[in-house]
């Protein structure tokens, strides 16, 4: 099995993850650190953060979850996170250079994609899961729509994406979802109230394993 088929397996188990974007390298640490213990285990920081480097090198050292890059525009970006421990590489946009370099790299591709055709022609570049962003309106049901002609393609939405939808999202046959502000909310990352954060978590991760047992 190769690297990047053991990570793609890793996130179809997964299915759940949590983004983080901030300007704070130290509370970025402390509130992944929250949802980590609270039981995530695919995690992605995006680049904007300040030291986003060092904080996937932290917390790829834990073999337990899976790390991910956010917001990843060029090749350049795509080594440098791999080199720090990234696993996946998440884009808002779709840059056949990324994607080929995520190859190249043996590591997953999800670039942003909104349209059927966007998503197609990703997934023919070599994507290996599609970013529905930004999202609007019904997720679940645009979804569910996609997928009825196009039931091949892996979807990932990361926007749109709230505690109490997501899981008829994944019903509707989304790959995974990824929980950004819905996570950590605004105004728990600006109290730094990481009880909150850690409760919200496991709040998720139970509807999750509910899901899992229908």
């Amino acid at each position: 099995m190769s690297n990047k088929q053991a990570i793609i397996d890793t996130i179809l188990k997964h299915r759940v993850s949590a983004i983080l974007r901030t300007s704070d390298t130290q509370l970025a640490s402390d509130a992944m650190r929250a949802v980590v213990t609270a039981g995530f285990r695919m995690i992605e920081f995006t680049l904007t953060i300040p030291n986003a480097f060092k904080l996937i090198a932290e917390f790829s050292r834990d073999d337990s979850i899976i790390v991910g890059a956010g917001t990843v525009l060029t090749p350049d970006d795509a080594r440098r996170a791999v080199d720090a421990g990234a696993k996946f590489l998440v884009s808002p946009i779709t840059d056949a250079d990324v994607i080929a370099e995520a190859n190249r790299l043996d590591v997953v591709s999800i670039p942003g994609t909104v349209t059927p055709t966007e998503m197609v022609t990703a997934h023919r570049m070599g994507a290996d899961f599609l970013k529905f962003f930004p999202a609007q309106g019904d997720v679940a049901g645009y979804v569910r729509s996609i997928l009825g002609p196009l039931p091949h393609l892996r979807i990932f939405p990361t926007s749109g994406v709230t505690e109490q939808n997501f899981a008829d999202i994944l019903k509707a046959g989304a790959a995974g979802v990824g929980f950004v502000g819905s996570l950590f909310e605004p105004k728990d990352m600006e109290s730094r109230n990481l009880y909150e954060l850690e409760e919200r978590a496991k709040r998720i991760l139970a509807t999750l394993g509910d899901l899992r047992t229908e």
